[in-house]
């Protein structure tokens, strides 16, 4: 079981630390502290993780099962590259046998068992590349990709929601039948056509804010689960409609 961190190290001594005042705002100090006693922080670094978002993708995972039985994973936003450790380990992906690919405009250090695609997802040639990267049918994509923060909740809201919305076709195009999509979106209300597209196209469709995701942030997931496959229906047939579902997880 993933069990929540208790802001510790190994021997249980909680582990504080201050920054000390100089040219830092005091805005920008405090951010830092939070993040450097964060115990999320705190227990990637102890675990080998490059970031504490494993720890949400470890959750999910926990209660949904999508990790289970995954063949081949794309990684869409994976910068630093936490999700993508995680893809490489359960599905035995090494560089004789890539299985995983990911995909970023940041730099990310290398990965053993993962094509690492430096460019923006955005780009006409990503698909492509993505797939020719594992050499078959993913079953399994997952998105942490969000938009540069301009500032305005509006804007950043509708600017992430666009890279889902991109990433769920993607999703739709490229997945075998039975598989999962996992994306980042943003509390506010995800787009109608963007939930329409994916009960059409998977079983159930579950909105999750995991345990280790900040209670301050507004960032939730989309997890679509089962794909239908790829099929056109019989003249006049009603594909019926996914369960939606909010899932909280502590």
């Amino acid at each position: 079981m993933t069990k929540p961190p208790i802001g510790g190290n190994r021997t249980g001594r909680k582990l504080t630390q201050k920054v000390k005042k100089g040219k830092l705002k005091a805005s920008s100090r405090r951010w830092l502290e939070r993040h450097i006693n964060d115990p999320y922080v705190q227990r990637a670094k102890l675990e080998g993780y490059r970031a504490r978002a494993a720890f949400k993708l470890l959750e999910i995972d926990e209660k949904h099962q999508i990790l289970k039985g995954a063949r081949r994973i794309i990684d869409l936003g994976a910068a630093p590259g936490s999700w993508s450790q995680i893809a490489a380990k359960v599905t035995d992906s090494t560089d004789e046998d890539i299985r995983v690919a990911a995909i970023d405009f940041l730099e990310m250090a290398p990965l053993a068992g993962v094509k690492i695609l430096q460019l923006d997802f955005l780009d006409p040639d990503a698909p492509r590349l993505l797939m020719e990267a594992i050499g078959g049918t993913p079953d399994l994509v997952i998105s942490d990709m969000a938009a540069p923060t301009t500032g305005h909740q509006k804007t950043d809201h509708l600017r992430t929601m666009h890279l889902c919305e991109v990433a769920a076709h993607f999703a739709v195009e490229v997945l075998g039948e039975g598989g999962h999509f996992l994306a980042k979106t943003f509390q506010g209300g995800t787009e109608k056509d963007l939930l329409n597209l994916l009960k059409l196209n998977f079983k159930q469709v579950v909105h999750i804010k995991p345990g280790s995701s900040r209670s301050e942030s507004v960032e939730m997931f989309l997890l679509a689960k089962h794909f239908k496959g790829r099929r056109v229906l019989p003249a006049g047939e009603v594909e019926p409609e996914a369960e939606i579902e909010i899932d909280e997880l502590d």
